[in-house]
């Protein structure tokens, strides 16, 4: 006998004995005589794999319980041929309708019985290998594709390291800025300016994007970079290029994958004008206002805030209440001034990710 069960519908003791006597040679039969016990079958083990159902029946007939399996998503997907007297095409287009995959007139015929439950059996049999089949394509396609996100997520963070270790003062700096810059980004979600472009998708390149940031520091000779004192003009016109030089690093890494990385495309706004200022007298190329990139304007101030409060060599750590007021000073003169006030609205917060990250520096 095959795994296979079929439930057979009928009010009729003699329909149900002579379905049955067909079927049970190469199916596991269960029968049931009213739609209520139908339906109680049909939710419990073994489920059918076939439902044959009679359409004229006391109570509850068959078109109410076709209607009830459908509505369950239990038992919504079982196939269910119609198994009745009515010859009115009507009531065949009925059956179809609500559900029905095939419909059988009666006397029952037994070879034409055999036929169309095998036909319909086969055609489940493929249906559920298909579904079993995607289900595993799909979780086989979310396992590689995180995969792939941790793999890129490492990576990027093992490029911001070199940087941070040409530069071992900066400690974790990379970390901080990165939590910094995707607190900023929320708060500012559904702002009338920045709408259309700070998206939930947006957050996460940004945050992605964000440790490439001082990537261009690792071209910058080590007597400039890791120089205790105040650096000469000519040695700071060194230091400025390593924005242009972070930006050109990225763009070569853009050029050797064969389509565009939409999270390099903003590690490269950020790499390259994260010091422009909002009156136009940063460096490199002296953007001003909107045509800051928005990625390197939110990374402005997530930099420069974690630059006052941490302590180098030539200077000593300065405390949280002074850098948002040095910041607060410069809104609409270094800092767009919607991300400056983003800033003062998440304050708070900025302070625990330092304090969650400064003691290991």
């Amino acid at each position: 006998m095959s795994d296979t069960t079929i439930l057979i519908v009928d009010d009729e003791p003699v329909i149900l004995a002579s379905m049955s006597k067909v079927l049970a040679p190469s199916y596991s039969v269960r029968a049931a005589n009213s739609g209520g016990r139908a339906l109680t079958v049909a939710g419990t083990d073994p489920r059918p794999d076939l439902i044959l159902l009679d359409v004229l029946m006391p109570g509850m007939d068959g078109y109410s319980v076709l209607s009830r399996l459908k509505e369950d998503p239990t038992t919504r997907d079982i196939p269910v041929i119609i198994v009745t007297a009515m010859e009115a095409e009507e009531d065949e287009e009925k059956g179809l309708a609500l559900g029905a995959v095939d419909y059988i007139t009666k006397p029952i015929k037994p070879a034409i019985l055999l036929a169309r439950v095998k036909n319909h059996i086969i055609l489940k049999q493929v249906r559920d290998f298909l579904r079993d089949k995607n289900a595993f394509l799909e979780a086989e396609v979310a396992r590689r594709m995180e995969e792939n996100q941790i793999i890129q997520a490492v990576s990027i963070r093992a490029l911001a390291h070199l940087a941070e270790i040409r530069d071992p003062e900066t400690g974790d700096h990379i970390l901080r800025t990165q939590s910094y810059i995707q607190v900023l980004a929320t708060r500012l979600q559904g702002h009338p300016r920045f709408n259309d472009t700070i998206t939930d998708h947006f957050i996460d390149l940004l945050t992605k994007s964000a440790p490439l940031h001082d990537i261009g520091k690792v071209g910058i000779p080590d007597n400039i970079l890791l120089k205790p004192g105040k650096l000469t003009d000519d040695e700071w016109a060194i230091m400025k290029t390593h924005s242009e030089l972070g930006a050109r690093a990225i763009e070569q890494a853009e050029r050797d994958v064969e389509r565009p990385v939409e999270f390099l495309t903003l590690a490269k706004e950020i790499a390259h004008w994260h010091h422009e200022r909002w009156d136009g007298s940063g460096y490199p190329d002296g953007l001003a206002g909107d045509a800051i990139p928005i990625s390197a304007r939110l990374m402005t101030i997530a930099d420069v805030f974690d630059a006052l409060i941490s302590a180098r060599v030539y200077k000593p750590a300065m405390p949280f209440e002074k850098a948002r007021d040095i910041i607060t000073d410069e809104r609409n003169r270094q800092f767009d001034p919607d991300i400056t006030d983003a800033f003062l609205a998440c304050f708070e917060e900025f302070v625990v990710i330092a304090r969650k990250y400064q003691a290991r520096d």
